[in-house]
């Protein structure tokens, strides 16, 4: 199975304010989720985002905002009931990945990665776009979806199987994603 853009959504999970002041490499995460988020703007690749519970733990970090649509709230764990996420996942809309990055990866990333699974679609967690405020629940969670059948990839990996060939047109700016300094 190979990720293209045409074929694919990004999922941007939980990526907010008061979840971020508790984890571990807080700058590093949002970093590679702006690199997802704004290649995928740069290759026509769908995009989602939520925030759980809003109200208590704050917006989308502000980097993210103006390259994401609209975030939607939710107070389920998965992203899964939904409506704009479940629209975006239907399958009558041409979907057959799901690229998912957010927080945290034992709640709210795997929940919606084992509801995908569970309904056939193929999904690649950029496991250095996701985290957990614990070491072990991010580790054992992520052994747990590998196991379950998602794709543990890399958010550099996508970008490159994203554009397939260095004389796409957007690849230069897709490379300079990768190669322009951000958090260690």
């Amino acid at each position: 199975m190979r990720l293209t853009p045409g074929t694919s959504l990004l999922c941007v999970i939980d990526v907010q304010e008061r979840l971020l002041a508790v984890m571990p490499g807080a700058e590093r995460l949002v970093a590679r989720v702006a690199r997802l988020a704004e290649a995928a703007r740069l290759l026509g690749v769908r995009a989602t985002l939520t925030e759980q519970y809003p109200q208590g733990l704050g917006a989308t970090a502000a980097p993210l905002r103006g390259i994401l649509p609209a975030a939607e709230a939710k107070m389920r764990f998965s992203c899964s009931g939904c409506p704009g996420f479940d629209a975006a996942t239907d399958p009558g809309s041409g979907l057959v990945s799901v690229v998912i990055c957010g927080l945290e990866t034992h709640v709210c990333v795997s929940q919606t990665v084992l509801d995908l699974l569970t309904r056939g679609v193929v999904v690649f967690v950029a496991v250095d776009a996701v985290a957990s405020r614990h070491t072990i629940d991010h580790e054992v969670a992520l052994r747990r979806l590998e196991g379950a059948g998602a794709i543990l990839t890399t958010t550099e990996a996508i970008l490159f199987e994203w554009c397939r060939s260095a004389d796409h047109p957007v690849f230069q700016a897709v490379r300079k994603l990768v190669v322009e300094p951000g958090p260690a």
